[in-house]
């Protein structure tokens, strides 16, 4: 019997989009041990590594752009265009190629998070397309403007083909999409118990006043750590390898084989941009969020308007963070809006889709 192999198509706008299609994959590899995900996305190696549990190959391939930007909130449009329409120019050659990666080996379904060309490929393959998200490019690029109306209609094209779309929470309409199933919260779960992570990490201060400051892969260029010399009894935690070393109260985690669920639990607070990931691993372990607000880009407002609905939350004005006194700490976060719980099951779910799937197919 042919071992189950899933293509996994992952976009490469940051670390998130990484982070939560791994976690999905942990899921469905309890369902299906013997599982082989193709794992194609520009995104390093050792970010996968450290996601990832059990066996995976890594195909180091570019299915999409998102948008080029210099760090976690400025965009530069005009590259954006500009390498958005040599993906256009490639696309037949990449379909051609990765499709043929498929059927070489035997992959029985793509999933995808959330690169349109995947469902070009899957069928192509002959394979269907099944994606997992809360936005799609084409609602990303059509917010820009007169520019990218014709590759924001190119990816709704695209998208229109998809076979099985899972939504998430805080999602935009998805109108290109034709085949909708809503799902509840996915993301990762912390890998160690919270008092021994605390004495592995050296840490004494209160979980109240422990804050995890988190703004994906591409960081900030600006994050003002002077504001927690304010705060020297308060103990602060950053995965940002530029973050200054000289600061009592900092905790740099790079290189510590830690991600940031792992370290949530910890923390009485979680300060971050906008993002599915971050809101979605700390609204799954009931930890608040103070974030700024991010509404140049589509998602955040709706991110943000999710936040506000189901978490408990701060919404930060860009003075207030940047400003350089973060008197939002010693202020109480603001309760959930809506009190109807969010599902919190959305790996399981779609797991367990995926797992029907793959197994029906091997027993064929």
């Amino acid at each position: 019997m042919a071992r189950p192999t899933l293509y996994v198509a992952i976009t490469n706008h940051g670390f998130g989009h990484v982070a939560r299609t791994t976690a999905l994959l942990n899921a469905i590899r309890r369902q299906v041990p013997d599982l082989l995900p193709l794992i194609v996305t520009a995104a390093p190696y050792w970010l996968l590594q450290t996601n990832l549990e059990g066996e995976f190959i890594h195909r180091p391939r570019a299915l999409d752009l998102g948008v080029v930007q210099a760090d976690s909130l400025h965009m530069d449009l005009a590259a954006t265009r500009g390498k958005l329409l040599e993906l256009q120019a490639a696309a037949a050659e990449i379909i051609r190629a990765e499709a043929e990666f498929i059927q070489q080996n035997r992959a029985a379904l793509v999933l995808a998070d959330i690169p349109p060309l995947a469902v070009a490929i899957a069928h192509a393959a002959g394979v269907p397309c099944w994606m997992a998200s809360n936005f799609g490019w084409d609602f990303i690029y059509r917010s820009f403007g007169d520019d990218f109306v014709e590759i924001a209609d190119w990816v709704s094209d695209l998208y229109s083909g998809c076979d099985r779309l899972f939504q998430l929470p805080f999602a935009e309409p998805l109108n290109a999409f034709p085949h909708k199933e809503a799902v509840g919260l996915t993301g990762a779960k912390p890998r160690f118990e919270p008092e021994e992570l605390r004495q592995r990490l050296g840490l004494s201060t209160p979980r109240e006043r422990t804050v995890l400051l988190t703004f994906g892969g591409l960081s900030l260029q600006a994050i003002p750590y002077k504001a927690l010399r304010d705060f020297p009894d308060w103990q602060f935690l950053t995965f940002d390898g530029a973050a200054p070393e000289d600061m009592p109260n900092l905790l740099k985690l790079c290189g510590r084989q830690l991600r940031p669920v792992d370290v949530m639990p910890l923390c009485g607070r979680v300060v971050s941009k906008p993002g599915y990931g971050t809101y979605a691993e700390a609204c799954r372990l009931g930890v608040p969020v103070a974030t700024i607000r991010r509404d140049d880009f589509a998602e955040g407002p709706l991110l943000v308007a999710g936040l506000r609905a189901h978490h408990y939350h701060q919404v930060l004005s860009y003075e207030e963070f940047f400003g350089g006194y973060w008197q939002f700490l010693r202020m109480e976060p603001q309760p959930p809006q809506d009190p109807t719980p969010l599902d919190l099951n959305g790996n399981s779910t779609i797991a367990t889709a995926v797992a029907y799937y793959l197994n029906n197919c091997s027993s064929q």
